[in-house]
């Protein structure tokens, strides 16, 4: 039997569970439980339990070796990035997982602390930063280039050439144009159609922002 290297989850809600189910169809890691808040220690969630607090990370990796963050990011990226930058502080490594049910070619790069759920396509020659979330059923076509801390949520069409900046959330069902870049930290809604580029902080909800 393959020795499974251990993980330790950074986050306890919801899509901790998410993540949970893609770790375990990939098979390389084993969870050997979460860091949460103080009120969930010692919640399980799928079997796993909250055996640590974000204070002891420090503690936490003395004796594990690899993490991921398991919160869930909608509106702002920044409770993610403390909590990733705050694991690679304290010496933790951050794993790379991709579902055995995704698409992810060969000469595409996915950087270290990015999951790839069930059923999303990584095309060629596209990049995804670290710390990213490439949510179930999301496309991200060639040459497209996703920045760090970036969530593509479910089922999101991210096409051709399109470059998408630091910290950004696209959400549900969007359609992003080729070749359409959206500045750092912006937030597309639901179902939304980007015909045209975004500046920096967008906060772009529903609809269609047609090309002048």
């Amino acid at each position: 039997m393959t020795h499974l290297k251990e993980l330790i989850l950074i986050g306890a809600g919801g899509h901790a569970r998410s993540c949970i189910d893609v770790i375990e169809s990939e098979g390389k890691y084993r969870v050997a439980g979460i860091v949460g808040l103080r009120e969930e220690l010692g919640k399980k969630i799928d079997g796993y339990e909250v055996i640590a607090l974000d204070e002891d990370l420090e503690e936490v990796s003395k004796e594990y070796e690899y993490a991921l963050i398991t919160i869930g990011q909608i509106k702002s990226a920044d409770p993610r990035i403390k909590a990733y930058e705050k694991a690679k502080k304290n010496g933790l490594k951050l794993a790379t997982i991709m579902s055995p049910n995704a698409h992810v070619s060969t000469h595409a790069d996915i950087g270290p602390g990015t999951i790839i759920m069930h059923g999303a396509i990584v095309n060629s020659g596209a990049s995804v930063g670290e710390n990213c979330i490439v949510n179930t059923r999301a496309l991200i076509e060639h040459d497209s280039s996703i920045s760090s801390h970036c969530h593509i949520s479910t089922g999101a069409l991210i096409n051709g050439g399109v470059s998408i900046d630091e910290g950004c959330f696209i959400g549900s069902g969007s359609v992003i144009k080729e070749r359409i870049t959206i500045g750092k930290c912006s937030i597309v809604g639901m179902t939304s159609k980007v015909r045209r580029n975004l500046p920096p902080n967008s906060f772009f909800l529903g609809g269609e922002n047609h090309e002048s």
